[in-house]
């Protein structure tokens, strides 16, 4: 009798290895699959548009300032390494789009650079963020 009841207490234990195999699998799809956004660190204020469209794909911004400094993935960048810094950038996560938030106040000539920048890194498509207004 008493080993009737020893089989019956193993054959009621469930298994939890195929379960958890499963949602570790499915961990991994999610980190693997989630896309970081690579933003300039610093807010600008950006000049006011009427029209503007929204970039869905973009992960990749630039941050201009008021006082001609560049700001990318969180840290400053000098304008001759804005290319070097956006090919590293592209190596990590490959974009088409790269989005610059340049203050309304920014000159016009770092613009450019930083614009030419992106085009000699290999980016043809450049948006410049704008506000609503």
């Amino acid at each position: 009798m008493s080993r009737r009841k020893i089989r019956e207490d193993e054959e009621a234990m469930i298994d939890m290895t195929p379960m958890l195999d499963i949602v570790f699998i499915m961990l991994i799809f999610f980190i693997v699959t989630t896309s970081f956004v690579k933003e300039a660190g610093i807010e600008v204020n950006k000049p006011k548009a009427a029209n503007q469209t929204k970039q869905k794909n973009a992960n990749i911004f630039i941050a201009i300032k008021e006082n001609g400094e560049i700001w990318l993935d969180k840290g400053r960048v000098d304008i001759e390494r804005v290319g070097a810094r956006i090919e590293k950038l592209l190596a990590e996560q490959p974009t088409d789009v790269v989005i610059i938030q340049a203050d309304k106040n920014a000159k016009h000539g770092v613009v450019v650079t930083v614009m030419d920048a992106i085009k000699d890194a290999g980016i043809d498509r450049i948006s410049i963020a704008a506000t609503k207004g």
